[in-house]
């Protein structure tokens, strides 16, 4: 594979025509596989609010199941307006260095979100009930901010690292790999490791044994956030007006981005059902594994086969999207792990048929996860193409808030169940308690996954071929100085 980029500063001066403005050429190999360690680094402390705070704050710090689900509903909601505004923020940026526009926010905002990782797993003593659930409040909120200023550069970088289509290919399969790779190591880890240390022989109140589990996990996020930081470059040469007559880009940009771009909108409703689906799952999985099986100790056992299975899975995109296309593995993916979800809630209650069943569900919903990237990327240089003005953070940022809406409203089942069916916390589940967690866990993904595979059969147009015309006229100058270009077709 031919390396475009020699220079180990491609972004400076002197080696700003050596930049990338060609989609045929491809970036280092080094550089690839360094990007995906940013999905790692941002999984292990974005997995942990979504797998395990529920329980924390329910089971560890007596919040109620309803009020949580009132604190994940708004705060994500919440979350979801910020990430307009970060994506304004950075793209309004003026001044922007040798490290590139997108590299420098998200290192330092990672380390801030490391650290709220931590807070968001604390609950200070002396607390009254209310007082508990504004601290949740509070600390989740900021958090939410903090992650929109790492994830929505980190999503943009991809777009201004390549614009060779197998390239954006090969870096989505390596941040999805590094997402499910946290999971994997989230889900299998984390509790036995907040056991380790709160026991009966060490004296560790189970409440701390969640905060220092949470701030090993979120050491371990940071250093990989900066192996990306320190292995990643700022390579495609785009045009940008910034000089004194460029407009700072506010809401209406973003709502323009929303609903003048087809293939990004088309994402955006997909979205919502797939990692509502996948959240779900996951936020269920220690209740499912501890009430439906018996068992809690199950838990790290199921994550590991699923999540370990997803992992191939997901090594497995850039050749079924060389012989299928991005949409069509998607769309069947969908339609697979669909019936496998719908079937595990029917089929009468067996671990092994369980195991298979969620394995196969999930590994079919991480495949087109991994694919989403390289689409989001495409959408962007689709937008440029079609506006003449290229805005990677408040585009990413316009996805972004769909994936916020997405947790939001898996909060919301997984909360919501165990509120309406009667659950209580450390206690003997009723049948109708352990048929919500059943339902929770595997109807409600099976039919978001039925939603995804029409959204994007149906309404994402944005195929191979149609992005390849795209891309060439990007490269061979179709927009400059903010205007269009003539013998463009």
């Amino acid at each position: 594979m031919s390396e475009a980029v020699t220079s180990p500063h491609p972004e400076t001066e002197e080696t700003k025509d050596e930049m990338i403005n060609d989609s045929s050429r491809h970036i280092p190999m080094r550089q690839k596989i360094a990007y995906g360690f940013g999905d790692f680094g941002n999984g292990f402390m974005f997995d942990l609010g979504q797998a395990y705070l529920t329980k924390f704050w329910i089971d560890a710090c007596g919040i109620g199941a309803g009020a949580v689900a009132g604190i994940f509903a708004f705060t994500k909601i919440f979350d979801a307006f910020m990430d307009p505004i970060a994506g304004s923020v950075i793209d309004n940026r003026k001044k922007i260095g040798k490290a590139g526009k997108f590299r420098p926010v998200m290192m330092i905002s990672a380390i801030i979100l490391g650290i709220m990782t931590v807070v968001t797993f604390t609950m200070p003593s002396g607390l009254s009930g209310t007082q508990k659930i504004i601290y949740a409040y509070a600390a989740y909120m900021i958090w939410g901010l903090v992650y929109s200023f790492t994830n929505d550069p980190y999503g943009s970088l991809a777009s201004v690292m390549s614009r060779n289509s197998q390239d954006r290919s090969f870096m989505a399969t390596s941040r999805q790999v590094g997402s499910v790779g946290a999971q994997f190591i989230a889900g299998v880890a984390f509790i036995p490791l907040m056991g380790l240390i709160a026991n009966g022989n060490t004296g560790v109140k189970e409440e701390h044994g969640y905060f220092w589990a949470a701030a090993v996990f979120a050491i371990i996020g940071v250093l990989m956030f900066a192996v990306c930081y320190f292995g990643t470059r700022e390579n495609v040469k785009v045009h940008r007006n910034t000089g004194k007559g460029a407009e700072k880009e506010g809401f209406k940009d973003y709502i323009k981005v929303i609903f003048k771009n087809g293939p990004l909108g088309a994402l955006i409703l997909m979205t919502l059902f797939t990692i509502s689906a996948m959240n779900t799952n996951n936020q269920m999985m220690v209740f499912y594994a501890q009430y439906n099986l018996g068992n809690i100790g199950l838990q790290p056992i199921i994550n590991a086969i699923m999540m370990g299975c997803s992992i191939v899975g997901v090594f497995m995109i850039p050749t079924l999207t060389k012989h299928f296309g991005q949409k069509r593995t998607a769309m069947w993916s969908f339609v697979i792990g669909a019936v496998a979800n719908i079937a595990n809630f029917f089929l009468p209650q067996n671990v092994i048929v369980f195991i298979v069943l969620v394995t196969i569900g999930y590994t079919a919903l991480a495949i087109p996860n991994g694919i989403t990237w390289a689409m989001v990327s495409n959408a962007i240089d689709y937008g440029e193409w079609r506006s003449g003005t290229r805005k990677e953070a408040i585009t990413y940022a316009a996805f972004n808030f769909s994936r916020k809406i997405a947790q939001s409203l898996a909060a919301l089942v997984s909360a919501g169940v165990l509120a309406l069916t009667g659950y209580v916390a450390n206690a003997h589940q009723t049948p109708g308690a352990l048929r919500g967690i059943k339902a929770a866990m595997t109807l409600y993904p099976g039919f978001c996954l039925l939603v995804a595979a029409v959204v994007i059969g149906f309404l994402y147009k944005l195929d191979e071929k149609r992005f390849a015309e795209i891309a060439d006229d990007l490269d061979h100058g179709r927009w400059e100085g903010g205007k269009l270009k003539g013998n463009i077709k």
